[in-house]
């Protein structure tokens, strides 16, 4: 009987990498804000960045193609008058980002296609309801301008965006540390200072079930999985960093709760529902732990870290319609560095094949609503419409050059069986074949007529041994007088030339000198 030790997943060999530095964003004024956020966000076309500014927030947008170092006076989105601390796209339409400021306002925003070219404070639409800082903004996940927004204030906000009005107004009794949508928008569920776990009806904001969360005092996060789970991250009794897994229709005990370390950063998770892997990154720490979530015990496992020696503040994950399928790519991260980098992660599945991975890739939500604000409203719930990955699948160049090659290939076989049957032999009959057959067919005259074939026969004298055979003088003097000329067409105007004969003559000159000291000598001697 064999046994299965190593667990089968699809997402088992999920491995980090970080782009180059040309790829990334470099020379930003990136927030210093004490706050616990994202301070980044990102889709298919840009990243947004929450920025330093004096006398105001101010948050920088980016084209995906806008990389390296980043010019100071780069055009900034400028309209809030506090520091800006959360930042979130439209999933339905990625122009629209909308931002959240210590000044309690929520602001949405329209971006060129091309970027920015001056700075942007006008913005489309201005919420203004709360009464502190809005820490925490979030967009309906199917319906079409349905926004919340949570404050410092204990309230909880959702917002019709289109018609600038509150659809409800929430009073927490404690205040919310974070707040997250369910997959169809149905529920929301928060996380607040008194420890406590809680689902709401976000059209009434009545409470349908909650329970004792972790049990350190430092800030909780919660994010939903799937449609009836709850992923947790927080704080033990003795400050040991926690993830918990709760079973959204009983909050009175966790599914899963196992602790990590004894960091003091707040671990903010980033799910991909597509793939149920979960990501958790900490401010301050250098590292991404990410897990697969399954249905069965023990539902959450680990599979790898991605490692770096800098620390990040700040983390946001791009839309899967961003994600880069031909590489296999299941999701992209970008990390803010505490030095005014932003590292996009890109994190991958590693196949040898370069066909589309079909199983790596369900179908995703889509750039369209299932549902309009006011249907929403009204009590009509429904899921993301979705997509096919495969629209992003990009048709490798080598395979059209191999279909091109093929087609060479094939021209090739023509043109040999054409020579095979004799399309291209009368070009070679021309110049030996032809030529034979014309001496072939000369020669049965001639040898009708014996007499004058051997009368022919004595010019073969034509053949002189002593006159053609004089390998010797054509060997020697014809043969260095054809390399000669070629190096040396002009000899009277070569310098070489020049220069051996006056060697020559010195030469000459020292031989009689020393022939003339010799005579003298001897003489002498006499």
């Amino acid at each position: 009987m064999s046994l299965r030790v190593v667990r089968s997943s699809k997402y088992r060999h999920i491995f980090g990498q970080a782009m180059r530095k040309e790829l990334c964003y470099d020379g930003l004024k990136i927030t210093r804000s004490s706050q616990d956020g994202h301070f980044c966000a990102a889709n298919n076309k840009f990243v947004a960045v929450c920025c330093e500014a004096a006398g105001g927030g101010s948050f920088i947008v980016l084209p995906h193609s806008e990389t390296g170092r980043i010019d100071i006076n780069h055009p900034k989105v400028t309209g809030h008058k506090g520091e800006v601390l959360d930042l979130a796209w439209c999933p339905f339409n990625d122009n629209l980002i909308a931002s959240s400021s210590e000044d309690g306002t929520i602001k949405i925003w329209e971006i060129p296609d091309s970027g920015l070219t001056e700075n942007l404070d006008e913005p489309l639409v201005s919420l203004e309801y709360h009464q502190r800082r809005v820490p925490q903004i979030l967009w309906h996940p199917s319906a079409a301008n349905i926004i919340l927004s949570c404050g410092h204030d204990d309230l909880i906000v959702v917002w019709n965006a289109e018609e600038v009005e509150v659809v409800c107004e929430i009073s927490m009794p404690s205040q919310v540390f974070c707040v997250c949508w369910n997959e169809d928008g149905s529920r929301i569920a928060t996380t607040s200072k008194d420890k406590m776990i809680r689902i709401l009806d976000p059209r009434t904001g009545a409470v349908i079930e909650e329970g004792q969360g972790h049990e350190g005092a430092k800030p909780q996060r919660v994010i939903y999985v799937g449609e009836d789970k709850l992923f947790t991250t927080g704080f033990s009794k003795m400050s040991e960093r926690q993830y918990a897994l709760w079973d959204a229709t009983d909050l009175s005990n966790s599914v899963l709760i196992e602790n990590l370390d004894t960091t003091n950063g707040t671990l903010f998770p980033l799910f991909d529902s597509d793939t149920g892997v979960m990501y958790l990154g900490g401010k301050g720490d250098g590292s991404i732990r990410y897990f697969e979530i399954t249905d069965e015990p023990p539902f959450v496992h680990y599979i790898n870290t991605y490692s770096s020696s800098a620390p990040q503040r700040g983390l946001g994950m791009i839309n899967k319609r961003g994600c880069n399928v031909n590489n296999n790519e299941v999701t992209k991260i970008y990390k803010l560095h505490q030095k005014g980098l932003v590292e996009p992660i890109s994190f991958i599945v590693p196949r040898k094949s370069e066909l589309y991975q079909a199983d790596l890739y369900p179908d995703t939500a889509s750039d369209e609503p299932a549902v309009t604000a006011e249907e929403w409203v009204n009590g009509k719930n429904a899921k993301p419409k979705t997509m096919a990955m495969k629209e992003f699948f990009v048709e490798a160049v080598r395979e059209t050059k191999g279909t091109k090659a093929k087609v060479g290939l094939l021209a090739k076989k023509s043109a040999v069986k054409a020579t095979v049957g004799g399309a291209e032999a009368p070009a070679e009959e021309k110049k030996k074949p032809k030529v034979a057959r014309a001496a072939v067919a000369a020669a049965p005259p001639k040898k009708e007529e014996p007499e004058p074939v051997k009368e022919e026969r004595p010019p073969p004298k034509r053949e002189e041994p002593p006159k053609k055979e004089e390998p010797p003088k054509r060997e020697e003097p014809k043969r260095e007088i054809k390399k000669q000329p070629a190096a040396a067409p002009a000899p009277a105007n070569d310098p070489r030339v020049d220069e051996l004969m006056e060697e020559i003559k010195r030469l000459k000159d020292t031989l009689k000198e020393h022939e003339d000291r010799i005579k003298v000598l001897e003489a002498q001697d006499g």
